[in-house]
């Protein structure tokens, strides 16, 4: 049974949302303003956010952040088509995808399921080593659980299957198309912001001197990598 909170200040978003989400293994949880999502992320076992950004009270953007604050839960943002620097800045601070409005049944239930499979069950697919190295950083898939110089990196899931990626194919260069693709299985269309976004807060947890990463490289103009041995910064 999944927990999933749905937040939007129309009614006429929730009750869609509530029929595209209408599935025997999901309880839904409903807010219509950010301070209430905050609320309800904090009172209840939830295991996905669906959020409104443009809302009374309290808005989305500031609504991710404070969840951000707490919990590492999937967060969804729901956005408009002109909402692009919005879509940005949740991004930055933490959700994990969005979906623009009008939405489809299928898009919804598409990336509902990605998200909690991706929390949930963080992994799959590929078959990889238990534990992934890079010099100081560690991924221990049993445990799920990635550390840095032994300390314990709290890291969301989307970052956690990014990482993963990663640290699976050392010195392979992917493109942010091929990690959107991997990662969150869609269609990557506009999904270099994204990923660029997510590897950028990689970088904040995981290394050193983010602006020098010593690990986590990227080539301009081809996609990312994780460095297996160091090598000169990009």
């Amino acid at each position: 049974m999944y927990n999933i909170l749905i937040c939007d200040d129309e009614a006429d978003i929730l009750n869609a949302l509530k029929i595209y989400l209408a599935d025997p293994t999901y309880t839904l949880y409903e807010a219509s303003n950010g301070a209430q999502a905050v609320a309800c992320v904090e009172n209840h076992p939830i295991h996905l956010v669906l959020l409104d950004i443009m809302m009374p009270v309290m808005d989305g953007i500031e609504a991710m952040s404070r969840i951000r604050q707490k919990s590492n839960v999937p967060v969804i943002l729901l956005t408009a088509k002109g909402e692009e620097s919005d879509k940005v800045l949740g991004l930055n601070v933490g959700a994990d995808d969005y979906i623009t409005k009008p939405f489809s049944p299928v898009e919804v239930a598409a990336r509902v399921k990605s998200q909690l499979r991706r929390y949930l069950h963080l992994g799959g697919g590929e078959t990889a080593p238990s534990l992934l190295r890079c010099g100081s950083i560690e991924l221990d898939d049993r445990a799920k659980q990635v550390s840095r110089d032994g300390e314990v990196v709290a890291l969301t899931p989307t970052e956690y299957e990014i990482l993963k990626l990663l640290m699976t194919h050392p010195g392979q260069v992917f493109s942010p198309q091929e990690i959107y693709r991997r990662v969150w299985k869609d269609a990557p269309y506009g999904s270099e912001n994204t990923v660029a976004v997510h590897i950028r807060h990689l970088r904040e947890k995981l290394e050193i001197d983010p602006a020098r990463p010593r690990w986590l490289k990227v080539l301009w103009g081809q996609g990312y990598k994780m460095e297996p041995e160091r090598g000169t910064h990009p």
